[in-house]
């Protein structure tokens, strides 16, 4: 269960970093008052999680989940370059979040 909430705790945190982005720094209320739901949200799952899974894992996993997503929307939605050393960058973070799992206890 600890898994799930921390895979939904990454997601929302992708959620309220592009929402964040389009309230032109809280300037605009619906895409502000998505990005303080999914905020408490995502902390929210993310305090679930950790009530099982080590600090440092757990962190990692959900920021790593927001990093590469917030980095594929980024592409995908708002025309962010992309090139070889950016690939290389999330692969490594890929990386990282998998051996990070492969390591974890729990």
């Amino acid at each position: 269960m600890a898994w799930i909430a921390l895979f939904f705790a990454g997601l929302l945190e992708i959620v309220w970093a592009f929402a964040m982005k389009q309230s032109h720094g809280f300037t605009r209320l619906v895409p502000s008052l998505i990005t303080l739901i999914a905020m408490i949200a995502s902390f929210g799952l993310l305090s679930l999680a950790m009530r099982s899974l080590p600090l440092g894992t757990a962190y990692m996993i959900w920021t790593g989940i927001g990093a590469l997503g917030a980095f594929a929307v980024g592409v995908a939605f708002l025309g962010e370059a992309i090139s070889p050393a950016r690939l290389a960058a999330a692969a490594l973070i890929l990386s990282g979040l998998v051996m990070m799992k492969l390591a974890s206890p729990s």
